[in-house]
């Protein structure tokens, strides 16, 4: 057990490049968030945003409009949560550079991933970027450039080129980058201040990184995932950043979207390991004085970039959301964190190796998109499997409905109508509970990933089965 955290920043990090959901459900999210211990949300748009004029082709169908991102804010600033906006200004750039408008400005041609930052329109690109979301965030004190995983750098023509004419190195690019990035916003925004992910910076030299002066104007967000991370490794970048003159540190750790591109259930102990590893480095702290810990981001990755699939939803992490925030807040999982999480979810009893959940019963859960975590188990612990069984072990189907019959349309599958129509029922449940939370784009990928796969083979026999109802029993087709 370690002390409670004395007052820090803990935010809840939303990822909308995938999965991004309805305001309404926002409404339901940002009290709870509150209550369990969270003072900010940390929010990734990328195609969500509505940008507008020549940034308009960046726009998903369904981005929220001006008035849902200013009731955003509003809604956490009642629940009194800080909003800090997220625009990845680097690397993670797909959703700009996949479109033909902004092919031009990729580090390496055939790769959307990161941008050439030696083309003069990448830092215009970005300035427009920029005050387009700071014009609708002019509460906020904060700013996240992302900055993360830059794939590719220094592969690209203009790169090479630039490295040999100058002896530098990657680094040296990225530093420079960064600096103009930072250079613009504390031009344009005094006092903003700013935070970015410290990935690239680990392999940046100590006198590098004094020379490009950035650590007057930025804090790294150091993230790592693992559940049981070595908290010595972690030292040693903390201690890289007091001697580059960094005057704060944060540090991520994950909720969700961490385990498995196609992860559709948060694995708790996992992630529950992963606040505790973090509680540790926090406490070696003083050791790194006069450099502050300020804050920490609870991120909840929706995909792992914008080409790949969805992982958990939302409602599916919140169980985990919510030990991983009350971990954070009292400096540990004990009996009492336990108690309070059950009760805000309502909730009976936790298996965390099993990621289960007991339900209380007189509920089933009461937290927003409880329907959508109970639906989600059932697909994944009972749908695949019963479909696959009745399949392959359902005598009647084996023995009066086999391929060989479907393929004259012959048959009597008097016992095929309660199965077939008890499981199609709960898929269109469960379609409708996921329309109440998402657009529609989301709810065609995630069932069609998720249900598709085991529905399709009980779609096929359904077809079969009401053509050769219609046939009325007749004799066998040639």
């Amino acid at each position: 057990h370690i002390s409670p955290t004395p007052q820090c920043m803990r935010l809840v990090h939303l990822d909308l490049k995938g999965a991004a959901p309805r305001v309404s459900y926002l409404e339901q999210l940002f009290p709870l968030l509150s209550r369990l211990g969270a003072n900010g949300i940390l929010i990734e748009y990328e195609d969500m945003f509505p940008f507008k004029g020549e940034l308009e082709v960046l726009k998903s169908p369904y981005a929220y409009s001006e008035e849902d991102v200013e009731w955003i804010q509003q809604l956490a600033e009642l629940h009194k949560l800080e909003v800090v906006p997220l625009v990845q200004t680097f690397g993670h750039v797909e959703f700009i550079l996949k479109h033909a408008k902004y092919q031009h400005l990729r580090e390496v041609e055939r790769f959307p991933n990161s941008f050439n930052p030696h083309v003069p329109d990448t830092l215009a690109l970005l300035k427009v970027i920029l005050s387009q979301v700071m014009e609708k965030h002019r509460r906020s004190s904060w700013i996240h450039i992302g900055a993360d995983e830059v794939f590719h750098l220094g592969e690209g023509k203009d790169s090479r080129n630039w490295m040999s004419r100058n002896k530098g190195d990657t680094g040296t690019i990225y530093l420079n980058h960064i600096k103009e990035v930072l250079d613009f916003i504390s031009t344009q925004y005094r006092g903003l201040r700013v935070l970015m992910w410290d990935d690239m910076l680990r392999k940046i030299s100590v006198g590098a990184l004094q020379e490009s002066g950035i650590a007057k104007h930025v804090s790294p967000v150091v993230w790592f995932y693992a559940p049981d991370f070595d908290a010595e490794q972690i030292g040693k970048f903390i201690n890289k950043y007091l001697e580059s003159g960094f005057e704060a540190v944060w540090f991520a750790s994950a909720f969700k979207g961490t385990t498995g591109p196609t992860q559709s259930w948060p694995p708790l102990s996992s992630h529950l390991k992963n606040q505790l590893s973090w509680l540790r480095v926090r406490e070696a702290m003083p050791r790194f004085a006069p450099l502050r810990f300020q804050g920490i981001v609870l991120t909840g990755w929706q995909r792992y970039d914008h080409y790949s699939v969805l992982c958990e939803l939302l409602p599916v992490g919140i169980p985990s959301l919510a030990i991983c925030l009350q971990t954070l807040v009292n400096g540990g999982f004990m009996e009492e964190t336990r108690r309070k999480v059950l009760e805000v979810l309502g909730f009976q009893s936790m298996q965390l190796e099993q990621s289960t959940w007991c339900v209380a019963s007189e509920g089933r859960g009461v937290f927003p998109g409880a329907e959508i975590y109970h639906m989600v188990e059932q697909v994944n612990r009972q749908l695949k499997e019963s479909i696959t069984k009745m399949l392959e072990e359902e005598s009647a189907i084996k023995g009066w409905f086999s391929p060989y019959h479907r393929k004259h349309q012959f048959g009597n599958p008097r016992n095929m109508e309660s199965f077939g129509s008890k499981v199609l029922n709960f898929v269109r449940d469960l379609r409708a509970r996921l329309e109440s939370i998402y657009f529609p784009d989301t709810v065609e990928e995630w069932m069609e990933e998720n249900v598709n796969p085991y529905l399709d083979p009980l779609r096929d026999l359904v077809r079969d089965y009401r053509a050769i109802i219609r046939l009325n029993a007749q004799p066998k087709a040639p």
